[in-house]
C-alpha cells in the first residue's frame, strides 16, 4: 500500500491521548536494543527480528515504540525491508484497542516525511482497513509478492 506523506494526519493528539493513560511513544535508544529484539520475538515473528535489528542500526534509529510503565507494548520500524518501507508494526495483545498502533504508525511515518520522503510503502500488508481509515493508504496494483517473493523458510524447531 501506498502513503502519501504529504496528507498525514497530525501525531501530536494521538500520542497526548495516550501519554494521557501513562503511554509513552517515543525513539527506541541503542541500548534497548536487546529488550526490543527479546520482547519482539517473545510477541511476533522472528523475520520481525531482524527487521528490528536493522532499524536499530540506522542512523537516526528507525524504530519507534510505545510503553506504558517502562515496559515495551508496541514498535514500528521504517527503513527496514527496503528504502521507504515502513513495517513491522506489532502492538502486544494487551494494549490493542487502545489506539497505540495508529499513534505509532503516524509517528513512524512522522519520521520517513522529516527525512524527505514523499510517500511511504507498507509492504506485506495486514490490516488494509486499517491503513485506509488511518492514513487514506492505497493499494498499489500488481505489487505482491513484489520485494517478499523468494523467501528464506524458517528451519524446523527443535520438537519437529
Amino acid at each position: 500500500m501506498l502513503v502519501r506523506l504529504y496528507k498525514l494526519p497530525d501525531g501530536a493528539p494521538l500520542r497526548a491521548r495516550l501519554e494521557e493513560q501513562g503511554i509513552i511513544i517515543r525513539r527506541c535508544n541503542p541500548y534497548e536494543t536487546h529488550l526490543l529484539t527479546s520482547w519482539v520475538g517473545q510477541h511476533f515473528s522472528p523475520k520481525w527480528v531482524s527487521e528490528c535489528a536493522v532499524a536499530m542500526a540506522h542512523q537516526p534509529i528507525g524504530c519507534f515504540i510505545a510503553t506504558r510503565q517502562s515496559h515495551i507494548i508496541g514498535f514500528v520500524c521504517v527503513d527496514t525491508t527496503a528504502r521507504g518501507f515502513i513495517g513491522p508494526l506489532g502492538v502486544g495483545e494487551e494494549a490493542r484497542g487502545l489506539g497505540v498502533g495508529r499513534a505509532l504508525f503516524v509517528t513512524g511515518l512522522e519520521q520517513m516525511r522529516a527525512l524527505g520522503y514523499a510517500y511511504a510503502i507498507i509492504g506485506g500488508v495486514g490490516p488494509a482497513e486499517l491503513y485506509e481509515r488511518w492514513v487514506g493508504a492505497t493499494f498499489i496494483e500488481d505489487s505482491s509478492p513484489g520485494i517478499y517473493a523468494d523467501l528464506l523458510p524458517e528451519p524446523p524447531s527443535p520438537e519437529s
